[in-house]
């Protein structure tokens, strides 16, 4: 590898252009435009057939895009027929703008209006080049050939809009942006303008495209802020982003820019797009939303979006995708898994509003995620408050601490030697092998009780081997006595260490109650054991007899 043969290819604006480092955070959401059916199509190795498209195109209608780019109709003859289809169904909704794309090239500029005659509301997005390398090695062009053909462009588009049938906007591109001066882009945008004429009847958008990331975030965003101060008839126009993703920071080179006076970005659901995708707006709108502000997209049914993106694009969602990847609210880290449970039960005790939870920047069930499938997820790495979280919210088992910690090493015990996650079922299926009664070798029958003051006497029928045993016992309880009855059957000894109960139904007198308790043996090795039964003695009884059996089959 040699760094030698690189430099900086980018050109930082002149003077100092940094208001934008005083502001904190994006106050109001821009105007989004999907680019989704154009540069996210145009980067598919198989692209959209008609029928794909447009379930695509109604997707973007459902998620609230006012302003969709839907191809270049000059260019392709599927995106033509499209774009006829559109506007000839009357498949465009009032309040929502197509774009269509073109270069500033005569014979294209015409196809598009021909294609776009009659739509109800279309911006005609016309581009050219203007960087330097473009200049000297594709073009090989002066500064002033390349801003003639803007102008050009400029132009024939405003002719052809006062005579074709349609209500039309503009909006100019200098491409390659990020790799031009940024005096001589705003000199042609500046041209462009004075062709267009902006107006209050007549806003025109001057786009700023990263076609190729070159620089760090700020530097964009000084670029952008430059512009916003000097073009002409600024309060006309709509100061719109384009950012693709080649250095992975288009995210964040499109909210500096923002900060930095942008009003519109152009981006595509999932960052979809050429070489490393375009910026990604679902991550946008959503950083937005985690800082309360309303990005005016709706996001709340995110699977769907998943899904129809995967079937329409053939592409895969990254599960560590922001937001909409399957695996970024979950949490394997025994610590993680811990404070997440914490929190949710805080959030719980105070009857909070305010979304703050640890490790979690935004609520799931916003974007139809679930606490249970999403957040705490088992495997070797897990730890007791994560499987104890999910015993309790998806089962309704609240265990005791040192059982939770148990039970926490039994499961990442099996993950460990099957080498997989664990799912909600598995746990469960593990909690219940080894904690609730399964050895038929020793039960109790019929329990008597009868209290005698501060004491409990108690007559308890155990089955062993089919051999029915009576025994009298007291004790301070009914389930002391239970167990000073087990220590004289059996002749063991142990601690009854920890006894916790609680019901599994909130109401209803016939709500099964569970029990779990924990003996320790001369040894002071703690053995575990759960019972549930509509009765709580029975549950407590079911819950020492299993512990028992733990502590002497270890």
């Amino acid at each position: 590898m040699d760094a030698s043969k690189y430099g900086i290819g980018y050109y930082p604006a002149p003077g100092v252009n940094n208001d934008w480092v005083t502001k904190d955070h994006i106050e109001k959401p821009p105007v989004w435009c999907s680019v989704d059916m154009r540069d996210g199509n145009q980067s598919l190795v198989i692209p959209m057939s008609f029928e794909e498209k447009l379930e695509y195109y109604k997707l973007l209608l459902e998620v609230g895009f006012k302003e969709i780019e839907v191809g270049f109709p000059a260019a392709s003859e599927t995106e033509y027929e499209f774009l006829r289809a559109l506007i000839d169904r009357n498949l465009i909704p009032e309040d929502v703008t197509v774009q269509v794309l073109t270069q500033c090239r005569e014979h294209i500029i015409r196809k598009t209006f021909e294609a776009c005659k009659g739509a109800p509301s279309a911006i005609i997005h016309f581009y050219n080049s203007v960087s330097v390398v473009q200049r000297e090695q594709v073009f090989r062009k002066s500064k002033e050939e390349i801003k003639q053909i803007a102008v050009d462009g400029a132009r024939l588009v405003k002719k052809l809009a006062a005579e074709y049938e349609g209500n039309f906007r503009f909006e100019y591109s200098p491409e390659s942006f990020t790799g031009t001066e940024p005096e001589y882009a705003l000199e042609v945008c500046n041209a462009v303008l004075d062709v267009l004429e902006p107006s209050e009847t007549n806003r025109v958008i001057i786009n700023l495209p990263v076609t190729v990331e070159m620089s760090l975030p700020h530097i964009y965003a000084s670029q952008v802020e430059y512009m916003s101060k000097n073009l002409k008839y600024r309060e006309y126009v709509t100061l719109s982003l384009h950012p693709h993703n080649d250095r992975g920071t288009g995210v964040a080179d499109t909210e500096l820019a923002l900060l930095a006076g942008a009003d519109r970005v152009e981006g595509t659901l999932f960052g979809n797009g050429e070489r490393t995708g375009n910026v990604d707006i679902i991550t946008l709108a959503m950083n937005m939303y985690a800082h309360g502000v309303d990005p005016g997209l709706d996001f709340s049914n995110m699977p769907h979006m998943v899904e129809v993106y995967e079937k329409c694009t053939r592409m895969h969602v990254y599960e560590r995708s922001p937001y909409s990847g399957a695996l970024v609210f979950a949490a394997f880290s025994g610590s993680h898994q811990d404070a997440i449970a914490k929190g949710m039960k805080y959030r719980e005790e105070k009857q909070l509003h305010r979304w703050n939870v640890p490790y979690i920047p935004i609520d799931p069930h916003d974007i139809s995620r679930t606490y249970d499938a999403d957040i705490i997820r088992v495997n070797s790495q897990s730890g007791k408050g994560g499987i104890g979280y999910i015993l309790e919210q998806v089962y309704g088992y609240v265990l005791p601490a040192g059982m939770r910690e148990h039970l926490s090493y039994l499961c990442k015990s099996v993950s460990d030697h099957q080498h997989k996650e664990l799912k909600a079922p598995e746990v469960l299926d593990i909690f219940k092998h080894h904690y609730f009664l399964n050895s038929p070798s020793l039960m109790i029958g019929n329990m008597n009780f009868t209290r005698r003051g501060n004491l409990v006497e108690a007559d308890i029928l155990f089955v062993r081997d089919g051999e029915k045993t009576t025994v009298h016992a007291t004790g301070n309880g009914s389930l002391d006595a239970v167990s000073n009855a087990l220590k004289s059957f059996t002749g063991d000894s142990y601690v009854l260490q920890v006894y916790t109960e609680h019901s599994m139904q909130e109401k209803g007198s016939g709500s099964v109650a569970v029990a779990y308790i924990g003996i320790k043996n001369q040894d002071g090795v703690m053995s575990w054991g759960a019972g549930s039964d509509t009765d709580i003695i029975h549950a407590s009884a079911d819950a020492l007899l299993s512990a028992y059996h733990n502590m002497t089959h270890p």
